[in-house]
């Protein structure tokens, strides 16, 4: 979840690392250092907190030098201070390292250390690489790292310097995500996420997994596991610094919101050719489809929702039945998975340590994967059989918007052209269908037109200590992100149910006052939901309620409802977010808090 950055070139190593540290500062962080070379001195500075405690402490003492490594930490070893925060070093400070995943081992190769007569000042499962690459050296920096990457067990994207060899960066992938920007004019820049090196260079390479970068100011070298020197073409990035600028917006979320109607726009003209769905390598053939009996849908969080609407989605077009799992269960769940199983992962950042650990557990077995992730190049896709983006641009919020419709696009494109394949839909109800998600934009921006009722609704909860979401079938799903949504941006304790569970023993917490959001958008279904809602109201719950336009059963029991435009009801869940997201943002800004850096939490999950 941490974020590196390294460099080596012609630039001020200093300037550059700190940009691309701010470049990530939406991946989260406690905690903020860097490490230059500064006339073949290695020089190191640390602060806990935010990025600007350690530019500040950097102003009077600024570092020059053309080789630098930095890092903002997440902590899961120890807790967020000045002592644990990395660049690690050895005990004589002459070795530099930075480190993004988990050392598994790390107690073990601790307590050798220890016994070798080493010290440690942190609480964290990197000092021991910082020792490690200590005890290897023997005035060879590139046999030093070698040597230590094999005593370690876990994931780690590792960046070090090493004051004797002052013209030298070393950076070792494994299991966690790690690119290089390259550029003649500007050199190497080693980062977890591309925002990092647009500054400076469009050109990146996406390091898979035990490949090793040596860099000085001359270039570059990769090396596979096998120490082979290697050639790796680079890969121009499309997007620029200003598609991740807010553009006017105060936060990056409500811009990401608003980014929602061109997104989804996007990403159906981009599975699409002709008026004719073509997801290109994004799909199995008919063939590939008859052969399969078993359907896993697997993610995390808001992923696991837009999941979950796609297995109601594979299900209503095609028949089949689909399982669901949140990946940090999956491997412990004795999933049935054979050759003739589909494992379709959805992951937004394409690097989420349980979904890959998922992916691995999968294609061990047999398994064809496919996986739907916004980010190209990632670990996910790029170990996946098929892969299908969402085509939403960068998402820097950590609060996840345009990422989640535009997975439940992907996945709506992928349940019809699994249907029309395999014979279950006709081309005239594929086309209706299409119409209508075309019409999802339009329908969108209409909502975003008038934001008081979503204001007011914000200021009226801002207090609540619990809130609860409820609706029926794929209502339910939406309920759990409206909950998850609000969750993570106010910190208010939130419960999603159906609304047919009520009565088996949730009623019992309401009482005069409870919020409550019901949804309700499913034809079949809105009968029943609104007379739950009367249930609630009856009870003496303060009901907030989500329906469709034309639709006037929820106003009789509910304090306020907000109507969203018509569509089928399978797509539904696209439009029902959408006010969901809304009152999250502005309850979290009524209450004063970091809308985009939510505390404790991080875009990209990349540990377990």
């Amino acid at each position: 979840m941490c974020g590196i950055v390294g460099y080596c070139g012609r630039l001020n190593a200093q300037d550059v690392v700190l940009n691309g540290l701010e470049k990530l500062e939406y991946r989260g962080y406690d905690s903020a250092g860097i490490s230059v070379l500064d006339n073949n001195i290695l020089k190191t500075k640390k602060r806990a907190g935010r990025l600007e405690n350690l530019e500040d402490a950097l102003k009077d003492d600024p570092f020059t030098g053309n080789i630098g490594i930095g890092h903002t930490r997440w902590a899961t070893h120890g807790i967020p201070n000045e002592i644990n925060a990395h660049p690690h070093l050895n005990s004589d400070g002459t070795i530099s390292v930075i480190h993004n995943g988990i050392i598994e081992n790390y107690g073990e190769l601790k307590d050798e250390l220890l016994s070798k007569g080493y010290t440690f000042k942190s609480e964290t499962d990197t000092e021991v690489i910082a020792h490690l690459l200590d005890f290897y050296y023997k005035d060879n920096f590139f046999d030093a790292v070698t040597n230590t990457v094999k005593r370690l067990k876990g994931a780690y994207a590792l960046v070090m310097l090493c004051q004797k060899e002052p013209d030298t960066l070393i950076a070792v992938r494994h299991e966690s995500p790690l690119i290089m920007g390259v550029s003649k004019e500007n050199g190497c820049i080693l980062a977890s996420d591309i925002p990092s090196v647009l500054e400076y260079t469009r050109d990146v390479i996406y390091l898979d997994n035990d490949e090793m970068v040596v860099a000085n100011l001359d270039g570059y070298k990769i090396y596979d596991k096998d120490l082979k020197e290697i050639n790796k073409k680079s890969e121009k990035v499309e997007w620029d610094l200003e598609a991740a600028s807010k553009e006017g917006f105060d936060h990056f979320m409500i811009k990401e919101i608003f980014d929602q109607p061109k997104a989804i726009e996007d990403a159906i003209k981009n599975k699409m050719k002709d008026d004719e769905i073509n997801l290109e390598l994004g799909s199995f053939t008919k063939e590939e489809l008859e052969n399969i009996n078993r359907i896993y849908v697997v993610a995390c969080g808001t992923a696991y929702h837009a999941g979950q609407v796609g297995k109601f989605a594979i299900e209503h077009f095609t028949k089949i039945p689909v399982m669901t799992d949140i990946a940090s269960e999956f491997r412990y769940n004795s999933p049935f998975i054979d050759d003739k199983t589909l494992l379709i992962l959805v992951s937004q950042s394409g690097e989420t340590a349980d979904t890959l650990a998922a992916l691995r557990e999968g294609k061990k077995h047999g398994a064809k994967v496919l996986s739907v992730t916004n980010v190209v190049g990632s670990s996910i896709a790029r170990e996946s059989d098929k892969t299908l983006y969402c085509y939403a641009g960068p998402e820097i919020s950590v609060a996840s918007t345009k990422a989640y419709t535009t997975q439940l696009i992907a996945l709506y494109f992928l349940a019809l052209d699994f249907a029309k394949k395999l014979g279950k839909i006709s081309d005239d109800e594929v086309k209706n269908v299409i119409n209508e998600l075309k019409a999802l934009p339009e329908k969108i921006a209409s909502m975003l037109k008038d934001l008081t009722p979503y204001q007011e609704i914000a200021n009226e909860i801002k207090e609540a200590k619990s809130i609860f979401y409820l609706g029926r079938g794929v209502d339910f799903i939406s309920a759990k992100e409206g909950a998850l949504k609000l969750k993570e941006t106010t910190y208010i304790h939130t419960e999603s149910f159906p609304a047919g569970e009520l009565k088996h023993g949730s009623i019992a917490l309401i009482e005069e006052g409870t919020n409550v959001f019901s949804i309700a958008t499913q034809s079949k279904l809105i009968e029943k939901t609104a007379s739950n809602t009367q249930e609630l109201a009856s009870r003496g719950a303060h009901v907030y309620s989500i329906g469709r336009v034309g639709d006037k059963s929820l106003e009789k029991y509910s304090n306020k409802v907000i109507y969203v435009p018509e569509s089928l009801d399978i797509l539904m869940p696209v439009l029902t977010v959408i006010p969901e997201q809304l009152i999250a943002y502005y309850t979290s800004l009524a209450k004063g808090n970091d809308v985009d850096k939510p505390r404790n939490l991080a875009k990209s999950v990349t540990v377990e």
